[in-house]
């Protein structure tokens, strides 16, 4: 089993950034990949963006890239989303979650087993 954990969120305004935090606990070696999905109200979930836990490998949706940053500390098994030139848009509640594999079903959240709690983010304008 595996726990997820996020943190960071809150209320920021247009412009603004914020850093995303996602604590993993319990057994984590089968987890390969760790991807950010956010939803709306009234909309599907989301994908933001994911990472492989060893390697290079990223992955963004068109919507944030150049603007997020996913990144990782393996020391403390925590996966960040940095977030900068925040738009009204980008208002969800954002989750984390791990996948034991990595490829094109990085994006969908169907290929992902454990998830966390969310964690709100609100920009204002």
């Amino acid at each position: 089993q595996v726990q997820l954990v996020e943190s960071g969120g809150g209320l920021v305004q247009a412009g603004g950034s914020l850093r995303l935090s996602c604590a993993a606990s319990g057994r984590t070696l089968s987890s390969q990949t760790m991807g950010w999905f956010r939803q709306a109200p009234g909309k599907e979930r989301e994908f933001v963006a994911a990472l492989r836990w060893s390697g290079d490998n990223t992955y963004y949706a068109d919507s944030v890239k150049g603007r997020f940053t996913i990144s990782r500390d393996n020391a403390k098994n925590t996966v960040y989303l940095k977030m900068d030139s925040l738009k009204p848009e980008d208002t969800a509640v954002y989750y984390c979650a791990a996948s034991s594999t990595w490829g094109v079903w990085a994006v969908t959240a169907n290929a992902y087993r454990y998830w966390g709690q969310g964690t709100q983010v609100t920009v204002s304008s």
